[in-house]
């Protein structure tokens, strides 16, 4: 994916276990994170929310921009992603994998080169491969029709 400077964000503690999240003076958009009951109030999304949405997007993002190398139009994405929350060896609470099902509005058939785009999307994900070398991640892509491609 395109290279960018390095990222960097900024969390200010609201009250317990809630933070606002800002990223930069150029993005006006702020997040609260909170973690659920018991320890929180669950107002915003967790960390484990944000990971999440992070390698989802990530790999959405990876998959778009090797189908438009190619010109295909997957006909809008939405993406899932589900965490697998665990206890460790040493009994600490922990994402044991991450399952991503990406979903296009293109039907398989409409899409040239796909084979090669099924092969390779992932490893442009600069989060999810990051992400990949302490936790598993599961990627499966759908086309229009609910076909499994991946």
């Amino acid at each position: 994916m395109a290279e960018e400077a390095q990222p960097s964000v900024t969390l200010r503690q609201q009250q317990a276990y809630q933070f606002d999240i800002s990223f930069s003076p150029d993005m006006p958009q702020h997040v609260l994170s909170d973690e659920p009951a018991p320890l929180g109030a669950g107002a915003g999304p967790s960390p484990a929310h944000l990971l999440l949405a992070a390698v989802g997007n990530c790999m959405s993002s990876s998959l778009y921009f090797a189908l438009a190398k190619f010109k295909n139009d997957p006909g809008g994405i939405t993406t899932t992603a589900r965490g697998e929350i665990g206890r460790n060896p040493a009994g600490r609470l922990r994402v044991l994998h991450i399952a991503v099902d990406i979903r296009m509005g293109a039907a398989a058939a409409s899409l040239n080169h796909l084979e090669r785009i099924l092969d390779q999307f992932e490893q442009f994900c600069t989060v999810g491969e990051s992400v990949r070398q302490g936790i598993p991640i599961t990627v499966s892509v759908f086309d229009g029709g609910g076909q499994q491609l991946k």
